[in-house]
């Protein structure tokens, strides 16, 4: 497997060009792997997704994917991940809900950078465990992608697939999309046959619902949080939406106001609704919505979702507010 992209590989845009890269990656991960086995962290966003779907191709039980549940995953995520993968493609699967043990750690926690290492830190740790119970294990497969290196070789971010494992845990790299930019991941997940909306999710962090849960993590906010972006992407599927526009979910801040519900008085939390579109990140604009679908969301979610009695709209471009509120 090539280490760079070479400056003159066509961009993968169709059918034909994808079937010959996943032909071509199909008989460089045999020839990597031979009759071992390869361990991967499958988190159900597209990159990891599209790496299991061509493992399991190329070398079919001798991969181990593990999906590890920190309870800050969208609504029906995890759910669809043993869908697609145990079930459809009869993946060697190891499930590990480890909700109890993130949220557990997480309480109490309100600085944004503490909570990111928290669940960065406990997922290693939670995976170096799996692994731990595994024999036979060489190789560790990672969705790294061609944007991943270029930022980490310009020093603006860390190469988040790269290290984190304990010292006593020596595994090889496979990383069969790592010169692919993340449009060219998406045809070829198409053609490896994942779902669209898994093929097409939109950017998720890390940290999943952590940071838009914004303060240290309760149980039921983060419930508000998760029930909300659930309506918000039913009624963006709906309406037309979903794949239209770059990104959009809820955020549940750490405070409450009064309100009026049934007649009595309500001490219930805000929900903000974001929803933006970028090419590079760098600026973001935000998506105006119909007058009659904020009404509806509005409608929706203070009478579906416990503990929330506002919905705001979230109108700020970057910059100067960022994507993510923590």
């Amino acid at each position: 497997m090539a280490d760079r992209r070479p400056d003159d590989m066509a961009r993968i845009t169709t059918n034909e060009l994808a079937d010959a890269f996943i032909e071509e990656q199909i008989a460089e991960l045999r020839k990597q792997i031979g009759d071992k086995k390869v361990l991967l962290a499958l988190s159900g966003g597209v990159d990891s997704s599209v790496v299991a779907a061509m493992l399991i191709k190329a070398v079919g039980d001798q991969l181990v994917c593990v999906h590890v549940n920190h309870g800050l995953l969208r609504k029906g995520e995890p759910e669809q991940v043993i869908k697609v993968f145990r079930d459809e493609m009869k993946a060697n699967l190891i499930y590990v809900d480890a909700t109890d043990r993130f949220l557990d750690k997480l309480a109490g926690v309100s600085d944004p950078e503490t909570k990111r290492k928290i669940i960065g830190g406990e997922f290693i740790e939670v995976f170096a465990e799996e692994a731990r119970k595994l024999d036979g294990i060489e190789f560790l497969a990672q969705g790294t992608i061609w944007p991943d290196i270029l930022e980490s070789e310009a020093g603006i971010k860390a190469h988040h697939n790269a290290g984190g494992l304990p010292e006593d845990m020596k595994f090889e790299l496979v990383e069969p999309v790592k010169i692919l930019f993340k449009d060219e991941v998406r045809v070829v997940g198409e053609r490896l046959g994942l779902p669209a909306n898994m093929v097409y999710r939109q950017p998720f962090p890390g940290p999943g619902l952590g940071v838009r849960c914004p303060g240290a993590i309760t149980r039921d906010r983060l419930e508000a949080v998760r029930e909300s972006d659930a309506i918000l992407r039913e009624e963006f599927a709906k309406n037309g939406l979903e794949g239209k526009v770059w990104q959009y979910f809820t955020v549940v801040p750490d405070f409450k106001s009064t309100g009026v519900k049934n007649g009595k008085r309500t001490f219930d939390w805000p929900c903000i609704i974001r929803a933006i579109n970028t090419t590079d990140v760098m600026e973001v604009t935000v998506e105006h919505l119909s007058d009659e679908l904020i009404d509806h969301l509005v409608n929706r979610i203070i009478s579906e979702v416990p503990g929330i009695n506002r919905v705001l709209f979230d109108y700020t471009p970057k910059p100067p507010a960022t994507v993510e509120y923590e």
